[in-house]
C-alpha cells in the first residue's frame, strides 16, 4: 500500500473495503494472522526527487526516494498492464511486527488509487509468515487462501480490461496454484506502472512499519503495456527513513526488465 504523505508525515486513515478472493488454489493455509491495521499496498509515501539523470534506453531515467516504496515506476503515459516475476525471499525476523511486501501494480505513484497484487512477509515474533494478497486501494487488501514459501517462483500481473474493470493475477509455479481476480474500480488514472518492494503502513503515527530483513528480492521480466519497463524511462525508487538513510539498495535494470532490491535496515 502506498500513500503520498506531506512533510511532516501525516497519519494515514485506513479505509475499509471488501472483496471476495477466489479459492481455486491447490494449496491452502489458515486465514492470515496479520493485524488488521497492517495494509500492504497503497500510495507512494513522501516522494523526494533528488534530480534527474540523462535518459538512456533501458536504463534509469531518474531517481526518487520514498519512505515506503523501492523499485521501479514507469510514468508519463497511460498504462493498461504491468507484470513481473520474483522468487519469494526468506525473511529473517529479529523482532515482531516487521514486514516486507513485494508487488506489481498500476497507479499510486502520482494518483490516488492503486490496483495491485503480490506477497507479504510478516514477522510474528521471530518467525516469518508468508501471504499472498491483492488490493484495489483505497479498499483494504484481500488475502488469498493459498500457501507461499520462501524460494517459490511467483508471477504477477494487473491488466486494465476497459470501462472500470481490471484483472489481477498471481501465480505460484512452485506450489502449483494460480489466482485470477476480476475487480471494478472507477476513476483510476492508470498513470503509472510499478514493480515494488514496500514497507507496509502503519505505525500509530502513520509512518511505515519496520521493514523485515528480506535479504535480496530479484524481479525479472518486468513489463508495462507488454513491453520492457526500461523502455519507458522509469524512475528508480529507493526506500529511506525519515533521516534520509537508505533502507535498501536497488540495482540498475538489466535487459530493461530485471533488477534486485537488497535489504539494509529495518528503520
Amino acid at each position: 500500500m502506498l500513500r503520498r504523505w506531506g512533510v511532516p508525515l501525516a497519519t494515514l486513515a485506513l479505509l475499509a473495503g471488501s472483496a471476495l478472493a477466489a479459492a481455486s488454489a491447490t494449496a491452502a493455509t489458515a486465514p492470515p494472522s496479520v493485524p488488521r491495521t497492517v495494509v500492504p499496498g497503497g500510495l507512494v509515501g513522501h516522494l523526494i526527487r533528488p534530480g534527474s539523470t540523462a535518459a538512456v534506453h533501458g536504463r534509469i531515467r531518474n531517481q526518487a526516494y520514498s519512505t515506503n516504496w523501492s523499485g521501479y515506476a514507469a510514468t508519463g503515459r497511460t498504462y493498461t498492464s504491468v507484470s513481473a516475476n520474483w522468487t519469494e525471499p526468506r525473511g529473517s525476523c529479529t523482532a515482531s511486527n516487521q514486514y516486507a511486501a513485494f508487488w506489481v501494480g498500476l497507479d499510486g505513484y502520482n494518483s490516488s488509487t492503486v490496483e495491485q497484487t503480490g506477497t507479504l512477509i510478516y514477522c510474528s515474533g521471530t518467525t516469518a509468515q508468508y501471504y499472498a494478497w491483492y488490493e484495489m486501494y483505497p479498499a483494504n487488501p484481500v488475502y488469498f487462501n493459498v500457501s507461499v514459501v520462501p524460494g517459490d517462483h511467483l508471477s504477477a500481473s494487473v491488466t486494465y480490461d476497459g470501462g472500470s474493470q481490471y484483472t489481477l493475477r498471481l501465480a505460484d509455479s512452485t506450489r502449483g496454484w494460480s489466482e485470477s481476480i476480476n475487480q471494478s474500480l472507477s476513476g483510476a488514472a492508470r498513470s503509472s506502472a510499478e514493480a515494488i518492494v514496500e514497507a507496509p503502513c502503519c505505525t500509530s503515527s502513520g509512518a511505515p512499519l519496520p521493514l523485515a530483513d528480506f535479504h535480496t528480492a530479484s524481479f525479472t521480466g518486468t513489463t508495462a503495456n507488454g513491453s520492457a519497463i526500461g523502455n519507458f524511462g522509469p524512475t528508480q525508487i529507493i526506500m529511506v527513513d525519515n533521516s534520509g538513510q537508505e533502507k535498501d539498495t536497488i540495482s540498475s535494470l538489466s535487459g530493461g526488465e530485471n533488477f534486485s532490491a537488497t535489504w539494509l535496515r529495518s528503520n
